[in-house]
């Protein structure tokens, strides 16, 4: 895929790290999907915030555990938006809570941090400066973010007054969010997306889908709503080797699921994501019951 400059809104464009111990994040991540890191943090400040790429593009940064904040390692899912104060005020009309309210990064681009009516938090991202992952689609770089919620319908018309998003059921029980227009502009990036798509079987309107829904199972109640990040690999049973040799935790080994064979990794400090392998003689296989209560 070529390198991205540009998204539209409402389509995640960014996901980052919060660390207590973010250069120690920062080998554990570089020796696993080989990331060139660069520190992008003023050295007079107190926080850290390290830039990581592939190629010199842009894929997700590892930065510091906001002052204030809980000492927790986590991901977070930026979503790409004309005008955060704007989004901040449907957040509340559609019954969201502004954690962190609108602020300028710098002259990189204007954030906010907000919380879904279950509690799942998201950031949204008004660029300036910085256009968000340069590279999305390639082993070590973002593949998908995905709402893990107890709720789904309640969720719907909640992202749907925010971001204008719909839903798109597919075979196997897997749903995913939409933003109608989106295959337009990746066709435009990229011509031959639709047809390269439809080629492989991809269900009809997939080219729209900008992240997915994964409902929390009932037996794993501990597990609050979150959004989820998803990297690509090129073998996950391999990056599953690699990350526990590095010191972290495989939380599932390798499995099958539709379209893919995935595993759900936990890093030295606790954050969770998967790692995905795109696998396209999995398509008939039954999506799991319970991948979403870990990551």
């Amino acid at each position: 895929m070529p390198e991205l400059d540009r998204y539209i809104p409402g389509v995640p464009c960014w996901v980052d790290t919060n660390q207590p111990d973010p250069e120690a994040a920062v080998a554990f991540y570089r020796d696993l999907f080989g990331w060139e890191i660069e520190d992008v943090m003023p050295h007079d400040m107190k926080g850290r915030y390290f830039m990581a790429r592939l190629r010199g593009g842009d894929v997700a940064g590892i930065g510091s555990v906001p002052e204030g904040a809980p000492p927790v390692a986590a991901w977070n899912t930026y979503v790409w938006v004309d005008s955060a104060d704007e989004t901040a005020t449907k957040v509340t009309q559609a019954g969201g809570s502004v954690l962190m309210e609108p602020f300028d990064v710098m002259d990189a681009g204007r954030m906010a941090v907000f919380s879904d009516p279950e509690g799942a938090v998201f950031s949204v991202w008004e660029p300036k400066r910085h256009r968000g992952s340069r590279i999305v689609n390639e082993a070590g770089s973002v593949n998908f973010n995905n709402l893990n919620t107890r709720n789904p319908e309640s969720a719907k018309p909640f992202y749907g007054a925010v971001f204008g998003w719909e839903t798109l059921s597919m075979p196997r029980g897997v749903e995913a969010w939409t933003v109608p227009g989106y295959g337009d502009h990746l066709e435009l990036l990229n011509p031959g997306t639709r047809e390269r798509m439809g080629a492989m079987g991809a269900p009809g309107g997939f080219i729209d889908v900008v992240a997915t829904i994964a409902p929390l199972p009932d037996d794993h109640a501990d597990v609050p709503a979150h959004w989820g990040v998803t990297f690509a690999t090129d073998d996950a049973d391999a990056t599953a080797e690699k990350a526990f040799a590095l010191g972290g935790k495989v939380l599932a080994p390798p499995f099958d699921a539709p379209w893919v064979r995935m595993t759900i990794i936990a890093d030295p400090q606790g954050a969770t994501f998967i790692a995905s392998e795109f696998a396209p003689q999995n398509r008939d296989v039954p999506a799991p019951g319970s991948v979403s209560a870990r990551a």
